[in-house]
């Protein structure tokens, strides 16, 4: 069964930064996508950012584009997303999300198969 931790949330000022991870039990030999989402209240989950555990080829959401990064580590079991100038907009909970090398539309949350629990993200001053 495949377990997806994320840790790294919490409360920020406007053009702060934050960083999360999420560690991933190996859910297959070779490559798979791994991404990060998040949500508001009474709003759909949006896709932040994707990468091919493989080849680090990433995707990214037009409003984070330039402020956030995804990146893997070496061994292809932990993704961090680094979030910088930080938007009150940005607020949400975020999700780590993990799917097969089949996916077409790396930010839609119908694709990924395995879902972490969540942190929050808060940009207030």
């Amino acid at each position: 069964q495949v377990h997806l931790a994320e840790s790294g949330g919490g409360s920020v000022q406007p053009g702060g930064s934050l960083r999360l991870s999420c560690s991933a039990s190996r859910i297959a030999t070779g490559s798979f996508y791994m991404a990060w989402f998040r949500q508001v209240p009474g709003k759909e989950r949006e896709g932040v950012a994707a990468i091919f555990i493989g080849d680090r080829r990433t995707i990214y959401h037009d409003s984070v584009r330039g402020r956030f990064t995804i990146a893997q580590d070496d061994a292809g079991s932990t993704v961090s997303l680094q979030m910088n100038s930080l938007r009150p907009e940005d607020t949400a909970t975020y999700y780590c999300a993990a799917g097969g090398s089949w996916i077409r539309n790396k930010l839609r949350p119908s694709e990924y198969s395995y879902w972490g629990q969540g942190t929050q993200v808060t940009v207030s001053s």
